[in-house]
């Protein structure tokens, strides 16, 4: 794309795949956008619409080249080639326009009362049908020169139509998601088909009500219509029912349905893709993406070549030879695919190399971004793959020796691979591994014996996988909960072994038709069980003395310590509204600390701070008495003396005031 076409001529003289690529039609494209697309049905012709300006533009197959092009007066939505070659032309226009065109160019235009979306060309009768924004169906008749009566149907609009071209029946795609059968003789609906309930089916999620937007015959009894949710659905015109119903699983609308009657395929395109598939069994044959969405597609009579009118100027031709032969005009396009087959040359991008931002980082070539020697593209760059190699051979030279040693190490492993396979035990937690396949390999044949489903182990589950590789997750062997767990496993361990030996011998007893006498095995088992709790019992305590013995051994070691060490002088910090007594307070309030909550609440309850007594629903009640600090108490004490002053103080008033009383009186 970023080559100039001075570039693309001079890379034509060195580039292969440049020098064989195939123009099959001179300028076969639009200015803009190409919407239609068909071929007349002598096979020598292939007309194209578009914009912009709207136009159409016919091709010569036997030339190669473009025959005329006329512009027309407004957007053409599609047409007809009514005769053999381009000399009759019917085009439906945007504006309820409808123009013929004859050989010489534009012959008549006339117009209809409502919007049109399609038409079809009914030949016994010289009869247009055209249908659109209304529920009428509107019949020209070319033969006449007039329109004759309408063909009134239920529907509130219309989006597609044809007629089946052995028996001529006339059917009509509705905005309802149905489908409307009349036969042209009688002007009568004969038939009627509701898709949009038949389209819904258990693998396929509809948003809203589908409606018909492609219909295509094929031969007297088989009909294909697609929907504008994305689904193809092929009838017998003898059944109501779908005989299969194809998703294309985009969710958008059937464009153009084709059939391909050599394979038996069906050829439905959206704008997205165009799906090749059996009308019998509805597998996949083939898919196809173009680059940019599309509006129609055409397939040559009898041969393997497709056309398709895109959202692009370029107007794309594929051929598929497993489809059928190259058309007469291109007959040299099977020797060639035998050529390319048998010689497969380069790809276009030899020359350069895809490197990201990362990989220029790694070879300093970082700052080239932005220069003529990277073209960005997508989320890296292109770069001259000479240019390349030389980077890396500067950046690492020693990368063919790391790449010799790498493919001698892939030989020696492929080497390894063709000897005996011996069990490999992880890293990490070794003897836990080896116990694990043991127990593994025992309950294997107890389940062979049994019929019952192997369970999963727990070196194959990856929720498990960290725990053989990480070292962290080593098992500490000197640990105390795993010395006095350990004697517990290994009896476990024997203990099970010794049971499988039981059912063993019982197994071969019976085989042996051997009866014994009821309450032997559960004798012995019992014994067997009591011995073990024995045994177990007694490496516990052994256990138990040894970790009795090393502690008094670190405590012994930690007392030497402590002696040689000198103590330094020390300084706390009192935090602030705390009062600093002694340090026995703080060793009490640690005691106190380290105490069980039980032991706590006994000692605040004997304190009188907390009182717990029993309800009569049988709970329990505690009220609590918070403490108060020092600077609480100082603060509650203040205000007490401050109480009983103001009362003094009041008392003596009151006092003052009866004795000047009295005075005045006695006065």
């Amino acid at each position: 794309q970023w080559l100039s076409d001075r570039k693309k001529r001079a890379l034509q003289k060195k580039d292969v795949d440049i020098r064989r690529r195939i123009e099959l039609i001179q300028d076969f494209e639009m200015p803009t956008v190409s919407t239609k697309i068909k071929v007349s049905r002598d096979g020598q012709y292939i007309m194209a619409v578009g914009t912009y300006k709207p136009r159409i533009r016919c091709f010569d197959t036997y030339q190669l080249s473009q025959k005329f092009e006329r512009c027309l007066d407004s957007e053409v939505v599609t047409f007809e080639i009514l005769s053999d070659d381009y000399s009759k032309i019917v085009f439906l226009q945007c504006g309820r326009f409808v123009e013929f065109h004859s050989q010489h160019g534009h012959y008549y235009r006339t117009r209809i009362p409502k919007f049109g979306r399609d038409f079809s060309y009914h030949y016994p009768s010289c009869d247009l049908y055209f249908v659109g924004a209304s529920s009428e169906v509107y019949r020209l008749n070319l033969e006449q020169g007039r329109f004759l009566n309408s063909l009134q149907t239920d529907a509130s609009e219309s989006n597609v139509c044809d007629i089946n071209p052995v028996h001529f029946l006339f059917a009509m795609g509705t905005a309802e998601g149905k489908v409307e059968c009349w036969d042209p003789r009688t002007r009568n609906r004969v038939g009627l088909l509701d898709c949009a309930l038949s389209s819904v089916t258990v693998d396929t999620e509809i948003d809203g009500l589908p409606s018909v937007s492609a219909l295509k015959f094929d031969g007297a009894l088989n009909m294909a219509v697609g929907t504008s949710t994305g689904q193809v659905l092929l009838y017998d015109l003898r059944s109501s029912n779908p005989l299969i119903v194809k998703d294309h699983h985009y969710g958008l609308p059937i464009k153009s349905i084709q059939f391909q009657r050599q394979l038996d395929l069906i050829i439905s395109a959206d704008s997205r893709i165009i799906k090749m598939w059996n009308k019998d069994t509805g597998k996949i044959f083939t898919s196809m993406e173009p680059e940019y969405d599309i509006n129609d597609v055409c397939l040559y009579p009898n041969s393997g070549m497709l056309m398709t009118a895109n959202e692009a100027p370029k107007m794309n031709i594929y051929y598929i030879p497993v489809l059928g032969p190259a058309p007469k005009w291109c007959s040299f396009l099977d020797n060639l695919t035998e050529e390319l087959e048998e010689n497969p040359e380069s790809t276009v991008y030899d020359d350069y190399k895809f490197v990201t931002r990362q990989d220029l980082d790694n070879l300093g070539l970082a700052h080239l971004i932005g220069s003529s020697l990277l073209r960005a593209y997508m989320h890296g760059f292109f770069m001259d793959i000479r240019l390349y190699h030389k980077a890396k051979m500067m950046a690492n030279p020693f990368a063919y020796e790391e790449y010799r040693r790498e493919k001698i190490r892939q030989k020696i492993e492929e080497t390894r691979a063709q000897r005996v396979q011996l069990k490999k035990l992880p890293k990490v937690n070794k003897e836990l591994a080896l116990k694990l396949i043991e127990e593994e390999g025992e309950e294997q044949q107890v389940t062979r014996k049994r019929k019952q489903k192997n369970l999963p182990s727990l070196l194959k589950d990856d929720r498990f996988k960290v725990m053989f590789e990480n070292p962290d997750f080593q098992v500490d062997e000197q640990s105390e909960e795993f010395r006095l767990l350990n004697p517990l496993v290994s009896k476990i361990s024997e203990k099970r072994k010794r049971k499988l030996k039981i059912l063993e011998e019982l197994e071969a007893q019976e085989r042996e038709e051997e009866e014994e006498p009821e309450g032997k095995a559960s004798d012995a088992e019992s014994s067997e069980s009591s011995d073990d709790e024995k045994g177990w019992v007694e490496e516990v305590r052994k256990q138990r003395k040894l970790l009795r013995q090393e502690e008094k051994v670190k405590r012994q070691e930690r007392f030497k310590e402590d002696q040689q060490t000198l103590l330094k002088p020390q300084f706390f910090e009192i935090k602030e509204g705390e009062e600093f007594r002694s340090f026995q307070d703080s060793a009490k309030k640690q005691k106190l600390m380290k105490k069980t909550l039980g032991d706590r609440l006994k000692l605040e309850e004997k304190l009188g701070t907390l009182n717990v007594c029993d309800t009569t629903v049988g709970s329990k009640q505690a009220t609590f008495k918070l403490k108060k600090s020092e600077q609480q108490k100082k603060q509650q004490e203040a205000e007490k003396r401050h109480r009983q002053e103001r009362r003094t103080l009041r008392r003596s008033a009151s006092h003052l005031k009866s004795k000047r009383g009295r005075g005045r009186l006695f006065h």
